[in-house]
């Protein structure tokens, strides 16, 4: 039984830090790659951060030097640190996990960004 499951998220004021949380099971997740996407109102959804398998990092234009994903491979989880946050950071952060035979998402953690 896949379950993804996305923790942390919040009301934080614009300059302030987030960690969210992607919790991980029944799925191989060291042979998986891991993302992060954010989906905020009336947009698109978009990649914010990728962690691959070998721990190799991408982030998106809006979010980079802001944003650090990291994994635990022992916990089965994966974080996304998110710090200089902006009013157009607010959106539903979503964890996707990807690999050969599996393409699963989480439920979605809101994130707001509001003084």
């Amino acid at each position: 039984h896949v379950h993804i499951a996305e923790s942390g998220g919040g009301l934080v004021q614009p300059g302030g830090s987030l960690t969210l949380s992607c919790a991980v099971s029944g799925i191989t997740f060291n042979r998986s790659a891991i993302s992060w996407f954010r989906q905020g109102s009336g947009n698109k959804r978009e990649s914010v951060a990728v962690i691959g398998r070998s721990r190799g990092t991408t982030y998106g234009d809006a979010v980079k030097y802001r944003l650090t994903i990291s994994r635990d491979r022992a916990k089965q989880m994966v974080f996304l640190q998110m710090s200089s946050l902006k009013p157009e950071d607010t959106a539903v952060y979503y964890c996707n996990v990807l690999n050969d035979t599996e393409d699963r998402w989480g439920q979605g953690n809101q994130v707001i960004v509001s003084s």
